[in-house]
């Protein structure tokens, strides 16, 4: 992704508040999720073909990690570690999501479209992330 179409994206062409921004999104999205997860576990477990401890079990992780992304997004300087951290955790999810869902996992059609759907926005997130911290990395900070 081009720096032009990053900086639209986030609405900045300040690289380092590009990066704090998109970790804060990916923090908003993944704590939403999360919540989800974790109040309505009966009936997405119902709605997704999915149990509803395995529900549990994912919200608490999210929550964890979006308290995680989120506490990073509000650093002035995001450490380049711990930003590759959530790029490659956000791509690992992504790829397990994808292979679960193949090898694993017999959800309904709703479940199916979900893992595909959240699987891309995740990638989509590693991405964005990835680019804005080359940009930072690029500039003269």
């Amino acid at each position: 992704m081009s720096t032009h179409q990053l900086a639209a994206v986030a609405r900045t062409a300040e690289p380092r508040l590009m990066l704090r921004r998109f970790l804060a999104l990916d923090a908003a999205v993944t704590g939403a999720n999360a919540l989800a997860y974790l109040a309505l576990s009966g009936p997405l477990g119902r709605l997704l073909g999915a149990g509803s401890g395995l529900l549990l079990a994912l919200g608490a992780f999210l929550a964890v990690f979006a308290g995680c992304v989120g506490l990073l997004a509000t650093r002035p300087r995001p450490p380049v570690l711990a930003v590759r951290a959530v790029v490659e955790a956000n791509l690992a999810w992504a790829a397990v999501s994808l292979v679960a869902l193949v090898l694993w996992l017999t959800p309904t059609t709703a479940g199916a479209v979900w893992a595909v759907l959240q699987a891309a926005v995740v990638a989509g997130f590693a991405l964005l992330q990835y680019g804005a911290l080359r940009q930072r990395q690029g500039s003269s900070e």
